[in-house]
């Protein structure tokens, strides 16, 4: 039961638990039940998810608010705009992908319910490994660097 209570990531244990216990069930209603059978899913229906998953979320930074303290609540919800405006590019991204490998619009919320859930675990083991490198390896970071420049560069030229 101790271990419950013991920090992770500056954190107690049982706070992780209950994050991903949300995430999980969120996820498994999304697919599972709201949407088990393919269909076709209408503005109308999108942005009321997208204004429920929104309010969902704004609830759980005030609770890190309450719970937490102001300096808490203030990083989640900076992360929290931040990550909407990062979406909202991702949108465009994404539906120039579903019109380039003309995904029916009646499998698209399938295709990218999955890929999100294959990017969450990606992104999961990426910053995993990385921070694993940098916290062994310094110099690993100068490696990193060169390799956005680089991007960078080609992506301008």
């Amino acid at each position: 039961m101790d271990v419950l209570f013991s920090n992770f990531l500056d954190k107690p244990v049982w706070m992780w638990i209950f994050f991903i216990l949300i995430v999980l069930i969120l996820l498994i209603l999304d697919l599972g039940v709201f949407h088990r059978k393919v269909r076709e899913i209408g503005v109308k229906e999108s942005l009321a998810l997208s204004a429920f998953y929104i309010t969902l979320g704004l609830l759980f930074g005030a609770w890190v608010w309450w719970y937490l303290g102001p300096t808490a609540g203030i990083n989640y919800v900076t992360g929290f705009v931040i990550e909407k405006s990062l979406a909202m590019d991702n949108i465009f991204v994404i539906a120039m992908i579903f019109s380039y490998f003309s995904i029916p619009r009646i499998y698209q919320h399938r295709v990218l319910f999955w890929g999100i859930i294959g990017v969450i675990f990606l992104r999961a083991i990426m910053i995993g490994v990385g921070a694993t490198l940098v916290s062994q390896f310094s110099w690993v970071l100068y490696i990193f660097a060169a390799f956005l420049i680089f991007t960078g560069i080609k992506m301008w030229l």
